[in-house]
């Protein structure tokens, strides 16, 4: 038949799986709905004078990271390994070589090695690429100077977002094929480093003007859960399209990421009833995230009843872990390490608790069915180097930035809001 794709005729195996690439590339666009579900999940919990410069601070990944992806990120992700499975080289630099078509004859992409072409792959790269450091805004809201974000995030994400995706997912990565620690769709790679680096970026920074002496409230609580939602639905892509086709593990995870938010948002709802007698909408939003983001790393390893375990670990453990930030005093100003890096943490290592190998043959049994220590082993020695490494270079990273540029505004800037001194706008304008 005569190919749409390239105009010349193919036999029907020679062309890409056209099920699996529709999946993919839809899973793609829901993942980068995520970014703006995450801008108004932040943006609600700040004050009304720094909204928008919460929402810049994570549309602008959009633009950056996709910049930084396509010159450099993905070959230093994806590249063949320059040895000792630390990092890809520069053979696919500007995407060189990399097609979205299939030669005659050929039905799998020559990088990946899958029935759907190596870009359509990029490009579902490129969305977990660009949330990430996104993640990070919101550990520093209110008060980090926009230029230095935008410097920040764009040599974050080649120095530490590639190296460790690489060490992760890439096949001759040293965590993949060495520890053999398994992560399906980000646990490691997305939120304990972004988590493990908005910790440290935090100590650099400093505190907000009236941190733990004012009351800081969120402005717009329907903003942040228009936000949640988004990044609920958004995440069935992030996690069912790690399956990388349309086929029963992407329906597993896709049941398995609705179990763990579900359980998660209402069992913070029940901490929050117990402890204080009134359950809260961000309570929810917050937990069903928390959910989300532990039930990542085992989607597609984990059955249903797993999933539910997981939630229900999340809701009480994040939960808690809130009161990190003022037993240690520091400023995480929207819970950043109570749901990322804590969550991400714990779903990474509950992999090792629940996972089963009749779902998916990558990783082995967990804990409870049988496995031993084996793999929680794994698991944990994975959470332990992206932690050290992301926080260190991240740290690093913040340290020089701030000696070179200034990493957060002036104080009469903070004061009149992030909005008006770096953006010259207003979120709400109610008279003239």
């Amino acid at each position: 038949m005569l190919s749409l794709i390239t105009g010349r005729a193919h036999r029907g195996g020679d062309i890409l799986d056209t099920g699996d690439t529709a999946w993919m590339l839809t899973s793609s666009a829901l993942v980068l709905f995520m970014t703006p579900g995450l801008a108004l999940f932040y943006g609600g919990m700040v004050r009304a004078k720094n909204a928008l410069g919460m929402l810049l601070k994570n549309y602008i990944a959009m633009g950056v990271v996709t910049i930084t992806w396509v010159v450099i990120g993905y070959t230093l992700a994806f590249g063949p390994d320059l040895g000792g499975g630390m990092l890809g080289g520069l053979d696919y630099l500007g995407l060189k070589g990399v097609s979205s078509f299939f030669a005659e004859g050929q039905t799998k992409g020559s990088i990946h090695g899958l029935p759907v072409s190596d870009t359509a792959v990029m490009v579902f790269q490129m969305m977990f690429a660009i949330i990430t450091p996104a993640l990070i805004s919101g550990a520093l809201a209110e008060r980090m100077k926009f230029t230095t974000w935008v410097v920040f995030i764009a040599l974050w994400s080649v120095v530490v977002y590639a190296p460790v995706a690489h060490w992760v997912w890439a096949a001759d990565g040293f965590i993949f094929r060495d520890v053999k620690a398994v992560d399906f769709a980000g646990g490691t790679v997305v939120h304990i480093s972004a988590g493990a680096a908005a910790l440290a970026v935090i100590f650099v920074l400093g505190p907000r003007l009236g941190f733990r002496r004012e009351v800081i409230r969120p402005h717009n609580l329907p903003l942040t859960l228009l936000g949640a939602g988004m990044l609920w639905f958004g995440w069935f892509g992030f996690n069912a399209g790690s399956a990388l086709g349309a086929n029963g593990l992407a329906v597993n995870a896709f049941v398995t990421t609705q179990i763990g938010a579900a359980v998660a948002g209402t069992v913070w709802a029940l901490m929050e009833q117990v402890q204080h007698g009134k359950p809260t909408t961000l309570g929810f939003a917050s937990g069903a995230v928390a959910g989300l983001v532990a039930i990542t790393p085992g989607a597609g390893f984990v059955s249903p009843m797993g999933a539910i375990a997981i939630g229900a670990a999340a809701g009480v453990v994040c939960y808690l872990a809130l009161q990190i930030k003022f037993k240690f005093n520091f400023d995480d100003a929207l819970d950043v390490v109570a749901v990322h890096l804590v969550g991400g943490v714990l779903g990474s290592l509950l992999v090792g608790v629940f996972a089963l190998n009749e779902i998916n043959a990558a990783t082995e049994n967990g804990l409870l069915y049988g496995g031993g220590m084996t793999q929680l082993i794994r698991q944990a020695s994975a959470v332990i180097v992206v932690f050290v490494y992301s926080f260190g270079v991240s740290w690093v990273l913040a340290r020089v930035l701030h000696a070179i540029m200034g990493l957060r505004v002036s104080e009469v800037d903070e004061r009149r809001g992030i909005d008006l001194s770096l953006h010259e706008e207003q979120s709400y304008v109610l008279a003239e």
